[in-house]
């Protein structure tokens, strides 16, 4: 705390006295509360984490690019490695927020896809959930993690859950639609957290927020007809509760490999592997039940 601090002072985008406190929540960044003579700011330390497919430079281009678009906060200050954004004042939603909400956020998520192809600039990024699952199990062999007895199983089912995925038009998605991502203040719902935004479908940011919500049956329901402006066909359906069992094979996957790689303040990263495992195996017994056994 005491580095990051003296590194915060030292930012020349201050104006007059600061105060510093830390931002608890994030996983895989260090986030402060900085308060100066004309406001509040939020700081955010990073750096590129290649293992995760994360890169500053084009986190900054999406967040600069969605507040253009009226989605978040203003970036005040960037320089490699840091980040300085407006501080909203905004209630940071949870899962109960969220499955509260399922009709507000499929809007905003559909606006958000809908006008962030024409604001991004620069070479585009692809986020297909299923590479990424299998550039994960790459890395988790290459390092000898401690799963590694588990990797075909995964692989097995990621391959029989992308194969009845539906087409769908590419999209440009935030790609990390946890909870905590979401933003209300009273007016408006903000989005924040840009590390995996790239072009998508629309599945795996529906199938996301859905499930790291643990939306009901009625909930998914809801936010699917408020997305698609109506109700969704049944091949529609199947392939969302498939890409909900692979929002969360990804997210295990994603601890696993953080375990090997990162060390945020109060994150537990073994904790968060068996939880999102607990949540995959239920999730993916529901699609069973609902859709037929998966051929894996």
């Amino acid at each position: 705390m005491q580095a990051d601090e003296e590194r915060i002072r030292s930012l020349p985008c201050w104006k007059g006295a600061v105060a510093v406190s830390i931002l608890k929540g994030g996983l895989s960044n260090a986030n402060y509360l900085v308060k100066d003579d004309v406001g509040s700011h939020v700081v955010r330390f990073g750096v590129d984490y290649p293992f995760h497919h994360v890169f500053r430079a084009r986190e900054l281009m999406v967040a600069r690019a969605a507040h253009a678009a009226g989605f978040a906060p203003e970036v005040q200050y960037a320089t490699p490695g840091t980040t300085v954004t407006q501080y909203l004042g905004a209630r940071t939603y949870n899962g109960d927020d969220v499955r509260a909400n399922a009709a507000s956020i499929g809007k905003l998520i559909r606006r958000f896809h809908d006008e962030m192809p024409t604001r991004v600039t620069g070479p585009g990024f692809m986020f297909w959930v299923f590479h990424v699952i299998r550039d994960y199990a790459a890395t988790l062999r290459a390092a000898n993690s401690p799963h590694i007895s588990s990797l075909p199983r995964f692989l097995a089912e990621a391959r029989a859950l992308e194969a009845v995925q539906v087409p769908l038009p590419i999209i440009f998605g935030h790609n990390d639609l946890l909870p905590s991502n979401f933003l209300d203040d009273g007016e408006k719902l903000w989005l924040i957290d840009f590390e995996y935004a790239g072009f998508n479908t629309c599945m795996f940011d529906l199938a996301g927020a859905a499930s790291n919500a643990q939306m009901t049956d009625d909930e998914s329901l809801e936010l699917l007809t408020s997305y698609f402006g109506g109700k969704p066909s049944s091949e529609i359906v199947k392939s969302f509760d498939a890409m909900q069992c692979a929002s969360l094979s990804r997210e295990t996957f994603w601890s696993m490999i953080s375990a090997l790689f990162l060390n945020a303040p109060g994150a537990d990263y073994e904790a968060y592997t068996a939880e999102n495992l607990s949540r995959y195996e239920v999730a993916l017994d529901r699609y069973q039940s609902r859709h037929g056994k998966l051929n894996a």
